[in-house]
């Protein structure tokens, strides 16, 4: 499991505690790329350096509770399933121990030229194993 550690912005909720549901899903993106550069592939490595892409091909997301500016929220990410062209990814979002949000993202490895999908590269496969939930 991997984690992530931020702080609720103002631009991120309203004076309800609701957060605006695109929010959420940059706040996953950023521990998302977090993740990535940890496992030494950053997006300026990949976009310069490796003949594939990994585009987000369907995300979903749960609003639980609200959260209110100045909240410490913790992401964590576990690895849900790994195939021959994609993975997903699975967050959970807290606020202490108190659960605020859930999201997932499916990613597609697809070459950057030709744009069709390609097999995960063994060191990304060996990479994501790493973080992949108890079945």
């Amino acid at each position: 499991m991997f984690t992530y550690t931020t702080k609720i912005r103002l631009h991120d909720t309203d004076a309800a505690g609701i957060i605006f549901f695109a929010n959420q899903f940059k706040i996953i993106h950023d521990a998302y790329e977090d993740l990535l550069e940890k496992f030494g592939w950053s997006f300026e490595k990949m976009l310069k350096r490796t003949n594939y892409f990994l585009p987000i091909v369907h995300a979903e997301s749960d609003y639980i509770t609200s959260v209110f500016v100045g909240d410490k929220i913790i992401v964590t990410i576990k690895v849900g399933h790994i195939g021959n062209t994609s993975f997903s990814f699975e967050y959970e979002l807290k606020r202490g121990k108190t659960l605020i949000g859930r999201a997932k993202t499916v990613h597609v490895t697809i070459n950057q030229k030709t744009r069709k999908k390609m097999p995960l590269p063994l060191a990304m496969r060996r990479a994501l194993s790493q973080y992949q939930s108890a079945k």
